[in-house]
């Protein structure tokens, strides 16, 4: 699997229900399985060729690919052989692996350094990695012991492959490589001259075209609140990716204080502020993944300033004394039509 630590999916527990909820006029087929850690979930409207053969075996061969390529889990994948790589001369890549590494320096530089894909030492460090949460919350010392070897200035891609200026520097996708994925499923679905479809895994999502019933897909965003699983908002994004990211479900609490799975490598501690779910919209399922992760950790004010600098569509909701409070981006309200 590909995930290090848990990525909420805070949209695709209610998708079925709204897309079920009209009466549809054509045959949608709907293929499902297991991959990343997570699971998938493609939707197509069935046209005048019917059922295609052929269709869940290529999907199911794609993703196993890109396991293979980007898992943290598997010792043997690509990503694996190159954090087990001691050296600091360039390893090389494959060209899909260098395409996510790519957009991931892409937005980490995008957003000063907050997503951050060598962050998983301080991840596994606070307990939200493979290993057990740690029986004391970790001292500065500790934090200041695998800083060395944390920070996007630590890799450099070259030609020749990719750079770590230290040995111990280890690289994590989990952030980005689902929304990878979903990208590759949607353009095997254009490959099959489909276009009406939807493309989730684990809660990162692409839609093109209509449902059966001849209207646009219908997703809903979570309203972020622990106790149980209600909808913020119903919207339809046109032909685009959507991507949720949040922190209200993965946490612990040691006397009293909440610690978020989400670290901020600025500081190597957990967000501490009351932004607590961002969606993002955008033609690449990849970079609304990798943007979804940066402005929730980033925080209300800067996540907004960057959104607008970038014309982004982002929706933004923060924890107030009085319950919550939202922000919708120019281009976002420009993008999505909200349906409730």
């Amino acid at each position: 699997m590909i995930t290090q630590y848990l990525r909420l999916t805070l949209v695709v527990f209610v998708l079925f229900v709204v897309a079920g909820c009209a009466k549809e006029s054509k045959q949608v087929v709907h293929l499902h399985g297991e991959t990343m850690g997570t699971t998938y979930n493609v939707k197509y409207v069935v046209d005048d060729r019917g059922q295609i053969d052929g269709l869940k075996a290529a999907l199911d061969k794609r993703l196993v690919e890109i396991n293979k390529l980007m898992s943290t889990y598997d010792p043997t994948s690509e990503l694996s052989r190159f954090n087990q790589y001691r050296f600091t001369k360039p390893y090389p890549l494959s060209p899909e692996t260098t395409t996510v590494v790519k957009e991931a320096l892409r937005l980490g530089e995008l957003s000063h350094g907050v997503l951050d894909i060598t962050v998983g030492p301080l991840v596994n460090l606070w307990g939200f990695g493979p290993n057990k949460r740690p029986e004391k919350v970790p001292d500065e010392a500790q934090i200041n012991a695998v800083r060395p070897y944390v920070g996007l200035d630590k890799l450099t891609l070259t030609p020749q492959g990719l750079k770590k200026s230290h040995p111990m520097v280890y690289v994590d996708l989990s952030t980005i490589a689902k929304g990878y994925g979903v990208d590759e499923l949607a353009t095997i679905m254009e490959d099959y001259g489909l276009s009406n479809y939807l493309v989730e895994i684990g809660g990162e999502m692409r839609v093109k075209g209509e449902r059966g019933n001849g209207e646009e897909w219908l997703i809903a965003i979570e309203k972020p609140i622990t106790t149980e699983r209600a909808v913020e908002k119903i919207v339809s994004v046109g032909t685009n990716a959507i991507a949720t990211s949040g922190d209200y479900r993965n946490y612990y609490e040691v006397d009293g204080k909440r610690y978020s799975h989400l670290i901020d490598p600025r500081t190597g501690s957990p967000i501490t502020h009351n932004l607590v779910s961002v969606t993002v919209v955008h033609p690449s399922s990849m970079t609304a993944d990798g943007l979804a992760t940066a402005f929730t950790v980033m925080g209300w004010d800067e996540a907004i300033k960057l959104a607008e600098k970038e014309d982004l569509a982002v929706f933004l909701i923060r924890r107030t004394s009085d319950g919550f409070e939202e922000y919708a981006s120019p281009r976002f309200n420009a993008t999505v039509t909200v349906k409730n």
